[in-house]
């Protein structure tokens, strides 16, 4: 009997994952392959097209995810008030997929800052409500397995959405618009499958709070403000993916060829993402987020020095191994620490913290690569991860979860 437990066990939590994970990570599927296509070839079009420099870059998408994500602490919370999560993620889907003609319209800068504002403000309205939708439906044991899951999904998307755009961009000459309006048959695809897929939870429904009081914030615990300013502190360093293709076009690697650097970069993503989350269930989150820190350090360092086209192939790749550990992770995290009727509270206040922090953050990378030189972002990224992660290896003592 016992020879036989565990394969059974090795097949338990992708059986027993609700449908709604599932339906959940198709629109992820659809929405990324649109967003990541998108940037994918985003800066090049605003320094190729626009005529942009780092600084504009820069500011556009530190505006872009620092603004938008105040929606992300209103909307979790109000999905708890509310009682209704699926309605707001639909708002933000929504929303994001119809901005998308603003990028294929646009003659300036500006234009490209209201479709990324109007973008990542679906984002935020979408985000907390999504993943506390996922919450509600999915036990303590298996959140790990739940959230890699519909984030292996979602980077399939991820990795197909810059593999078109490379496609695209070398059989029509680099016509970057075309990109985009392909993105946007996408994004509507995604809304589609939310509207028609999605079956709310009574249980969801019924796990109502009050709106944001002052012992909202005690009711969260040490533990979840302690991974809140860890969060924090790491997305400091953290900036714009943008920055990272721009190196890849710093050490010559062709524009046509750029997006491939993100395909690399989700392919890994994908193929991680689901067996550490998994790990995560069985070994402990806190410390395996702690060693998705010094991953992400090491590459920050590797990013800053690199000099042949070829290096940085490896680098992108480990950087998904990095994103494949540290994204579901981090959620489950959220998840264990929160009280189920505050969980779209406690989605919406970490997001909120890192959006506030990613606009000092961009701005810094963008002044420090033009006036200092193109490691220096790196460089304060790496030592403020290491900072991170010793925040939360030594501030996280708990190991209770919350169902």
């Amino acid at each position: 009997m016992s020879t036989h437990k565990p394969p059974i066990q090795s097949k338990k939590p992708l059986k027993k994952i609700h449908s709604n994970v599932w339906i959940l990570g198709l629109v992820s599927l659809f929405t990324d392959f649109g967003t990541k296509a998108i940037q994918s070839v985003l800066p090049l079009f605003l320094v190729s097209v626009l005529g942009a420099n780092l600084s504009i870059i820069g500011l556009i998408e530190g505006i872009a995810e620092s603004t938008a994500s105040i929606f992300k602490l209103f909307s979790g919370a109000l999905s708890d008030y509310w009682g209704r999560r699926k309605e707001l993620a639909i708002l933000g889907y929504g929303l994001s997929a119809a901005v998308i003609p603003l990028f294929a319209l646009a003659n300036s800068p500006l234009w490209v800052l209201g479709a990324r504002f109007g973008d990542r403000l679906g984002k935020g309205i979408r985000v907390a409500p999504r993943n506390a939708l996922v919450a509600d439906v999915t036990p303590t044991e298996q959140r790990g397995a739940a959230y890699g899951l519909r984030q292996t999904l979602d980077t399939i998307g991820a990795f197909s959405g810059p593999l078109a755009a490379t496609l695209i961009l070398l059989i029509s000459g680099q016509n970057f618009r075309l990109v985009f309006w392909v993105a946007l048959v996408s994004g509507m695809i995604s809304v589609c499958l939310l509207v028609k897929g999605i079956r709310e939870t009574p249980s969801s429904k019924e796990k109502r709070s009050k709106l944001i009081q002052w012992n909202t914030f005690q009711q969260l615990g040490r533990n979840y403000w302690i991974l809140v300013l860890a969060a924090a502190l790491f997305n400091l360093g953290n900036f714009s993916d943008a920055f990272l293709l721009l190196k890849a076009q710093d050490i010559g690697i062709a524009d046509a060829w750029i997006p491939l650097s993100m395909i690399v970069m989700n392919f890994s993503y994908m193929l991680s993402a689901y067996p550490l989350g998994l790990l995560s269930d069985r070994m402990g989150r806190k410390h395996l987020l702690v060693v998705a820190f010094w991953l992400f350090s090491l590459l920050y360092l590797g990013f800053a020095w690199v000099q042949q086209p070829q290096q940085i192939w490896g680098l992108f790749a480990l950087y998904g191994v990095y994103l494949g550990i540290s994204q579901g992770v981090l959620l489950a995290l959220v998840a264990d620490f929160t009280p189920p009727k505050l969980r779209g509270t406690g989605f919406g206040i970490i997001n909120l913290a890192i959006g506030i922090i990613l606009l000092p953050a961009n701005l810094l990378a963008g002044f420090l690569w033009q006036t200092v030189n193109p490691q220096t972002p790196f460089i304060l990224g790496s030592l403020l991860t290491i900072a991170a992660s010793f925040i939360l290896l030594l501030g996280v003592r708990q190991k209770k979860m919350i169902s």
